[in-house]
């Protein structure tokens, strides 16, 4: 799907790490949050507190979650999990575009 429609956006934007991750969120009809936000090429980590799906539109970057050693590549069009209550580490090698979905 490369839209949401009939949703409200808050207009007010979610801005982390000194403006290398904005987002805005957004509220489906059906109450769902998502999150679409953009990550600039930066090393950052993230804390959950719900469990989230991260779906990349566009971009590049490594990805370890919480407990693992390794850092794995995802790319537009890929996805990820994160657990609730955890963290994960990005480094984006390309500014990434993306939208987080909350469980």
């Amino acid at each position: 799907m490369s839209q949401f429609d009939q949703v409200s956006v808050v207009k007010k934007a979610n801005v982390y790490f000194d403006g290398k991750c904005v987002s805005h969120t957004v509220l489906l009809a059906d109450g769902t949050r998502k999150s679409v936000g953009v990550i600039l090429p930066s090393k950052l980590t993230f804390g959950t507190g719900a469990p989230e799906i991260m779906e990349l539109i566009e971009g590049r970057c490594l990805v370890k979650l919480a407990g693992e050693t390794e850092f794995k590549e995802y790319k537009g069009g890929q996805s990820f999990d994160a657990p609730g209550n955890s963290s994960f580490d990005i480094e984006t090698l390309e500014t990434l575009h993306y939208v987080c979905h909350f469980a």
